[in-house]
C-alpha cells in the first residue's frame, strides 16, 4: 500500500475517532445536560460531594472539558466557593479515565451492533431516544477507528526509518508532553488522544515511556481548554477554578515525568499488555493526583486567591447580592432571596425605560448609551438567578416551593427579554433617529414619552404583584394590556393623521415611530406576563384558550 495514501486513512481514522467522541458528548448533553447540570449544582456544597458529582457528570458526558467549563461558569458568578469547585474538578479528571479503561479491552466485536442499535433509535424514537441513539452510533465508530487504526499501522511497525524516529521521540519525553497537549487542546479531547496514543502503543509503534508521556501531555492539554473558554471578563478571580485545576494536573506531571522510567517498568511489571498499561497509568495518575491533592484543596484556594486576587467592585450592578449559597438547605430562605435578586432585575429596566424616557425628550445619547450598557446586567443577573434556583433539591421543596420557582423564573425571564426589547431594539432605534438628525412631531414625541410613563408604572404594579400575590392588583395589571393595546392603536391613527396632513417630516421617521409605538407594547406584553399571569393562573382565572368558542350549527 502506498505510504501517502496510508497517510490519508490514518487521518481519516483519526477524524472518525474524534467524531464519535463528539457524537457521544452531544448525545449526552442533549439527553441529560440539564440534569447532569443541576446535579452538579446542588452539589457543590461541600468537597466530597463536589468530588463524587465531578466524577460522575464527567463519566457520563466524557468531557473533563465540559464539566471544568460549567464549574468555571458556576465559580465566575460567584455562585460555589473555591473548594468545591476545585473537588469537581480532580473528580473530573478521575471520571474522564472511565471509558477509556472500558475501551481498553478488546471490544472492536461489538461496533457494528451499537452502530445497529444507534440507527434503529435514532430513526424512530422521540427526540431523547434520538439523542440516545446518537451515543451508541458514536460509540460504535470510536470502536471501529481504533480497530482501523490497529490495522493501518501493523504493516509499518518495523520499518527501520519510523523505528528511528519513534526511537528520537521516546529519548524526549518533555516533547512528548508538549506535543500531546498541543494535539488534546486543539481536539478539545483527552479520550481521543488517550485511545489513540494506546494504539499505538498497543503496536509497538510507541515505545512505553513516550506513550505514558503522551498521557500527561493529554492531561495538562485538555486543562487548558476551560482556561481558555471559560469566564470572560476582566476579573481575575473568574479564572481560578480552571487555572488551580491547571496548576494542579502541571504539578503531577512534573513529579511523575522526573521518574518515568521506573514508573514505565513499574506499569508494565502489573500488566505487559502495553495498551492497557497505557489506560491504567492514564487511570492511576488521575487516582493518586486526586488522594493527593484532595486535603490541600484549602490550601491551593489561598495561594489562587492571592495570585488572582478579585475585582473589588461594590458598585458593580451585575453582581448578585443576595443569593446565599449557604441558605440552599433551607428552600424557603433560599428562594426568598432569589426572589429578592430578581426584584433587581425590575429595577434595571426601570433605569433602562428612565434613560429611553429622557432621550426622547431631549435627544440625550449619553442617557441612551446608559441604557444599552444595562443589557448585559441583566443578562448576568437573569442567568445567575437560574443557575442558583438549580442547586436547590427538588426533593427538599414542597409544592408551594416548586410553584414559588416557576414564578421566579417566570419573572426572571420576562423581565429579562424586556430589558432586551428596550436594550436592543428602542434604544438603537432612537439611537439611529439622533444620528441622522430626525425628529418627532411634538404630538408623536408626546404620545411616545407618555406611553413609556405608563411602562414605568406598569413596571412597579409588576414587581409588587411579584412579591405580593395580589390578585386584584394582578387583575389590575392584565387590564393593562387591553388598555395599553387601545393607546398603541389610538397613536398609531393619530400618526397617520399627521402623516396625512404633512405633520410629520420623513417617511423615515414614520417608521421609527411606528417601531417605537409596536416595541413599547412587546415591553408592556412581558410585564403583564411577568408577574400577572402566573398569580391568575394560579387562582384558574387564566383561560387556556382566549379565542371565543362559537357553536357549530
Amino acid at each position: 500500500m502506498l505510504f501517502p495514501l496510508t497517510i490519508l486513512q490514518l487521518a481519516g481514522s483519526v477524524a472518525l475517532l474524534l467524531w464519535g467522541v463528539h457524537m457521544v458528548q452531544t448525545g449526552v448533553q442533549r439527553t441529560f445536560g440539564a440534569r447532569l447540570r443541576s446535579v452538579l449544582g446542588r452539589a457543590l456544597r461541600n468537597r466530597f460531594s463536589a468530588f463524587l458529582a465531578g466524577l460522575g457528570v464527567t463519566a457520563v458526558m466524557q468531557s473533563s472539558t465540559a464539566t471544568g467549563l460549567m464549574v468555571t461558569g458556576f465559580a465566575a458568578g460567584g455562585l460555589v466557593e473555591l473548594v468545591p469547585a476545585l473537588a469537581v474538578m480532580l473528580g473530573a479528571n478521575v471520571g474522564t479515565t472511565l471509558i477509556v479503561q472500558v475501551l481498553s479491552f478488546n471490544v472492536a466485536e461489538v461496533a457494528p451492533v451499537l452502530v445497529l442499535i444507534g440507527v434503529l433509535m435514532f430513526r424512530r424514537g422521540a427526540a431523547t431516544t434520538r439523542d440516545l441513539g446518537r451515543v451508541f452510533i458514536g460509540l460504535g465508530l470510536m470502536l471501529m477507528a481504533l480497530r482501523d487504526l490497529l490495522l493501518l499501522v501493523t504493516p509499518y511497525e518495523d520499518v527501520p526509518s519510523l523505528r528511528l524516529l519513534l526511537g528520537a521521540v521516546a529519548t524526549e519525553p518533555v516533547l512528548d508532553v508538549i506535543l500531546a497537549a498541543g494535539i488534546t487542546w486543539a481536539a478539545h479531547s483527552s479520550v481521543a488522544v488517550v485511545l489513540l496514543v494506546m494504539s499505538l502503543a498497543a503496536k509497538g509503534v510507541v515505545p512505553p515511556e513516550a506513550a505514558f508521556a503522551l498521557v500527561l501531555g493529554a492531561n495538562i492539554g485538555t486543562a487548558i481548554n476551560p482556561c481558555l473558554e471559560g469566564a470572560t471578563g476582566d476579573d481575575p478571580a473568574a479564572k481560578r477554578v480552571p487555572v488551580g485545576n491547571l496548576l494542579i494536573r502541571a504539578a503531577g506531571v512534573i513529579v511523575v515525568l522526573a521518574a518515568i522510567g521506573p514508573v514505565a517498568r513499574l506499569m508494565l511489571a502489573a500488566d505487559p499488555a502495553q495498551s492497557r498499561a497505557v489506560a491504567n497509568f492514564h487511570t492511576l495518575f488521575n487516582l493518586v493526583l486526586a488522594a493527593v491533592a484532595f486535603p490541600l484543596l484549602p490550601a491551593i484556594a489561598r495561594l489562587l486567591r492571592r495570585l488572582l486576587p478579585a475585582r473589588v467592585d461594590p458598585a458593580d450592578p451585575s453582581r448578585p447580592l443576595y443569593l446565599d449559597f449557604a441558605a440552599l438547605g433551607t428552600p424557603v430562605v433560599a428562594l426568598a432571596g432569589a426572589a429578592r435578586e430578581a426584584l433587581r432585575l425590575s429595577d434595571v429596566v426601570d433605569s433602562m425605560l428612565t434613560g429611553l424616557r429622557d432621550a426622547l425628550g431631549n435627544d440625550n445619547r449619553q442617557r441612551l448609551a446608559e441604557a444599552r450598557r444595562l443589557d448585559p446586567v441583566l443578562e448576568k443577573l437573569d442567568t445567575a438567578i437560574k443557575t442558583y434556583l438549580t442547586t436547590i433539591d427538588p426533593d427538599a421543596m414542597a409544592d408551594s416551593d416548586h410553584r414559588r420557582v416557576n414564578d421566579i423564573l417566570a419573572f426572571a425571564t420576562n423581565m429579562s427579554h424586556a430589558g432586551d426589547v428596550v436594550g436592543r431594539n428602542l434604544v438603537d432605534l432612537n439611537a439611529r433617529r439622533i444620528k441622522r438628525g430626525l425628529a418627532f412631531s411634538k404630538e408623536g414625541q408626546a404620545e411616545l414619552t407618555a406611553m413609556v410613563d405608563r411602562l414605568l408604572a406598569n413596571l412597579r404594579t409588576a414587581a409588587a404583584v411579584f412579591m405580593t400575590d395580589d390578585v386584584r392588583a394582578a387583575r389590575l395589571l392584565v387590564a393593562e394590556k387591553e388598555a395599553f393595546r387601545d393607546i398603541e392603536a389610538q397613536a398609531t391613527t393619530a400618526h397617520f393623521a399627521r402623516l396625512r396632513a404633512g405633520r410629520v417630516d420623513t417617511a423615515e421617521t414614520s417608521t421609527l415611530h411606528l417601531d417605537t409605538l409596536r416595541d413599547l407594547a412587546r415591553v408592556n406584553a412581558h410585564l403583564v406576563a411577568a408577574a400577572a399571569y402566573p398569580v391568575l393562573e394560579g387562582r384558574g382565572e387564566l383561560l387556556p384558550n382566549r379565542l371565543r368558542q362559537v357553536e357549530e350549527g
